[in-house]
């Protein structure tokens, strides 16, 4: 299980509690992109859009025509700046703007990325989210303390290919966890 103090969780994937009051992370689960001295940003990446679609979005961006033959989902990534867009990604496709966060995970946020997504030929696993979610120094550090969130390693298999209607509660299992037994006290002995 990971440790706070060693006071980073980026590459990690938070799991809201079963009891996490605030409405927008409800059964969320955040991938974080960033985490240092300055703040942590991340991602939640298993709530889709439905009032907006990839098409809608390639009709207010220079992509004329693209490829129909797969469903290409768009997700809430968080409350913050929901005009914004990201992908998270497979280090398959790296260019000159990916941030690179581990061996299987990239960010990228250019327009050739959603142009090559549009096309087919973009990175084999993604994730393309509007918005993203952030917190000021210390704030996540002291959610994860009142146990709003858990923590988890991500997993491509999790992170990319699980339905997001499941992540949630296969990250919960993925520590150990089953959702139906959680409970909102711990004791002590």
């Amino acid at each position: 299980m990971f440790k706070l103090d060693s006071g980073n969780l980026t590459g990690k994937c938070l799991i809201s509690s079963p009891y996490m009051e605030d409405e927008r992370f409800h059964r969320s689960l955040i991938y974080i992109c960033s985490h240092n001295k300055d703040g942590a940003m991340g991602f939640i990446i298993n709530k889709k859009i439905e009032e907006f679609s990839f098409a809608d979005l390639a009709g207010q961006l220079p992509i004329k025509a693209f490829n129909f033959s797969q469903e290409i989902d768009l997700h809430n990534g968080g409350p913050l700046e929901k005009i914004r867009g990201f992908v998270i990604h497979s280090t398959d496709y790296v260019k000159a703007d990916t941030v690179v966060i581990d061996n299987n995970i990239a960010i990228s946020s250019s327009l050739d990325i959603i142009n090559d997504i549009a096309f087919g030929m973009g990175p084999r696993d993604n994730i393309i989210a509007l918005g993203y979610s952030s917190w000021r120094p210390q704030q996540l550090e002291q959610e994860i303390m009142h146990n709003d969130w858990l923590i988890a390693d991500p997993k491509p298999e999790l992170v990319f290919r699980t339905k997001d209607e499941e992540k949630w509660e296969k990250a919960l299992n993925s520590i150990g966890i089953d959702a139906a037994n959680f409970s909102l006290f711990s004791g002590h002995a």
